[in-house]
């Protein structure tokens, strides 16, 4: 907040902290955001405008409803009305909009920053074995609702999409210390899932 010049706003400290809290958030949850912030530490002088890039971390998940197609514009909008309402200019409110909207991973980016965010917000796919395995069972534990042969046609599905990239990472540290480690999790998680379906 002092980073924006915004007042404390501990009301909506709370309120995002109340929704990433909710029950049935097993990933999407302030473990999650606290491991975002601690990579762009990490990369923080790559960042263009590393408050904006900041601020749409805090917010890209904080509406999170399983099998809803509209999570990251309810999340982009809570954020856009949270700026405008410590008035933000139009700029920034439309960047961090953007930024927001990108972590649905289903365009391209196209500015620095939305590369460092989805980056620092694929960074689990990076992660060890054992933690990437638990990052799995968690996703799997939000939508424990959907019938598991779907699930597994389903999720398969989207982790091709992600193997199918040219880079999974643009930016360093992740590309070097992650892209191969990514890989390789994919790998073994679409085996997986298609041995069983």
């Amino acid at each position: 907040m002092r980073a924006w010049g915004f007042g404390g706003n501990e009301d909506t400290g709370r309120s995002l902290l109340a929704a990433y809290s909710q029950k049935g958030r097993h990933y999407h949850t302030m473990e999650h955001v606290t491991a975002c912030l601690r990579h762009l530490d990490r990369c923080v002088a790559k960042a263009d405008q590393p408050r904006e890039v900041e601020l749409a971390l805090w917010f890209h998940d904080a509406i999170y409803k399983p099998l809803r197609a509209d999570n990251e514009k309810k999340s982009a909008e809570w954020a856009a009305a949270f700026m405008a309402a410590n008035g933000a200019s139009t700029d920034a409110i439309t960047r961090v909009h953007r930024l927001i909207m990108v972590t649905a991973h289903n365009a391209p980016t196209q500015t620095n920053d939305e590369s460092i965010l989805v980056d620092i917000d694929l960074s689990i796919l990076g992660a060890d074995p054992e933690t990437y395995d638990m990052f799995e069972q968690a996703v799997r534990m939000e939508y424990r609702f959907v019938p598991t042969f779907l699930y597994r046609n389903k999720r398969a599905e989207v982790l091709r999409g992600l193997l199918a990239r040219e880079r999974i990472y643009r930016h360093e540290p992740f590309a070097s210390e992650r892209e191969q480690q990514a890989r390789a999790n994919l790998v073994n998680a679409v085996s997986r899932l298609t041995e069983r379906a």
